[in-house]
């Protein structure tokens, strides 16, 4: 994809913006006037290709972070996968023309960007990039940033190692469906069990569970067995904390979280995107992207309606932008 040169840069860009807090459906709107932001000179100017949506984005969207978020108006989206188009000058790892991705917010919560990457350039720092590996797709690119960093970084910090046993709450979503594959295929799990509904347990399977629990049909902390990792990305760690094995260890990464679970929260980082690029490169990992997908920009809106059914199988991308 042939990147536009500097001196063909536009200075104003079109994104989705909200000037107020409230449901997507009432906020929302598309704006063609937004300024391209300026590069600092850690940050690249990415030419978005590809956007993705998470949760965070709803809830940011809905004021739930008001007393940490940057000020209105706010373009939405942290995934990103891009071209370089414009590269500050203490920037060492990228080049323009190269083809990137990355969870644009640090810290997600922590004053996020105001232009995100549900628009058509934004500017990002280098260190939460990572080169697209070149057998992904920008769509592909775009789903993995948040949730396969927010599953890597959860097992690592809380010790979740090889022989171990684990259990995903709410395996077919975002965040679910990469702690199973990266447990089983990076991690060495001896046993991945996870839950969903009753339609998404051949993909939970598929994805490497050993064990795929219909939560329609039964309480997964009323089975016998108990598990040495509980990983919640549902908001159950109420329950989760009575399917840990004793000495074991319950995550949640959707709070307020019920000690003695702990609650984990992402620092967005490149260097983990490309620690697991070969994963991705061989196969072994795979991003899952729901079937309604990927959205055109101008289905933004639908694609959070679909997000905030909770229904969303994997991840929901945004392209082509616009």
């Amino acid at each position: 994809m042939a990147a536009p040169s500097n001196a063909s840069l536009p200075s104003k860009n079109k994104a989705w913006v909200y000037s107020e807090y409230g449901k997507s459906v009432d906020v929302l709107k598309l704006d063609s006037n937004v300024t391209v932001p300026e590069v600092k000179e850690d940050q690249v100017l990415i030419k978005v290709v590809a956007a993705a949506l998470n949760p965070i984005d709803y809830k940011r969207m809905l004021g739930i972070f008001k007393a940490s978020d940057s000020p209105l108006p706010t373009v939405p989206g942290y995934d990103v996968a891009g071209v370089v188009v414009k590269v500050g000058s203490q920037v060492k790892n990228f080049k323009e023309g190269d083809e990137v991705y990355g969870d644009i917010n640090e810290k997600a919560a922590d004053h996020p960007k105001v232009i995100g990457s549900l628009a058509e350039y934004t500017a990002v720092e280098e260190k939460v990039l990572a080169l697209k590996p070149k057998n992904l797709s920008f769509v592909e690119a775009a789903s993995l940033p948040l949730v396969i960093e927010t599953a890597y970084e959860g097992l690592e910090h809380f010790g979740f190692s090889a022989g171990k046993s684990i259990l995903v709450l709410g395996g077919a979503g975002g965040v679910g469906t990469q702690v199973i594959q990266l447990a089983k295929h990076v991690f060495g799990a001896s046993k991945v069990a996870a839950t969903s509904s009753t339609g998404k347990l051949e993909l939970l399977k598929s994805l490497g569970a050993d064990l795929a629990i219909d939560y329609t049909k039964e309480n997964f902390e009323d089975l016998p067995e108990k598990f040495d990792f509980v990983y919640d990305t549902v908001g159950q760690s109420d329950r989760a904390v009575k399917a840990v094995k004793e000495g074991g260890h319950a995550v949640t990464i959707v709070g307020p979280g019920d000690p003695p679970a702990s609650i984990f929260f992402l620092t967005s980082d490149g260097s983990v995107l490309e620690k697991l690029k070969p994963y991705l490169e061989s196969g072994k990992v795979k991003p899952v992207i729901d079937p309604k997908g990927p959205f055109p920009f101008s289905k933004t809106i639908e694609a959070f309606s679909h997000l905030e059914s909770n229904r969303a199988i994997g991840k929901l991308v945004i392209h082509p932008i616009p």
